[in-house]
């Protein structure tokens, strides 16, 4: 198996928000940087980069 195909984890991120309101974080309730009307998991980016230590792949 190639170090590229090892860790498949789907990365994308929803879209920006230009303005207010802003979506809640699914963990801690902070305001996001993703607009409100974005229908899936919004994380803070403290909540995220958390998630992708938690989620990492090692090797």
């Amino acid at each position: 198996m190639s170090d590229d195909t090892y860790c498949l984890i789907n990365a994308t991120k929803p879209p920006t928000a230009e303005a207010p309101p802003y979506a809640e974080c699914v963990q801690c309730r902070k305001p996001t940087e993703y607009p409100e009307s974005y229908k899936g998991i919004t994380l803070c980016p403290v909540c995220e980069w958390r998630e992708a230590e938690r989620t990492s792949c090692s090797g």
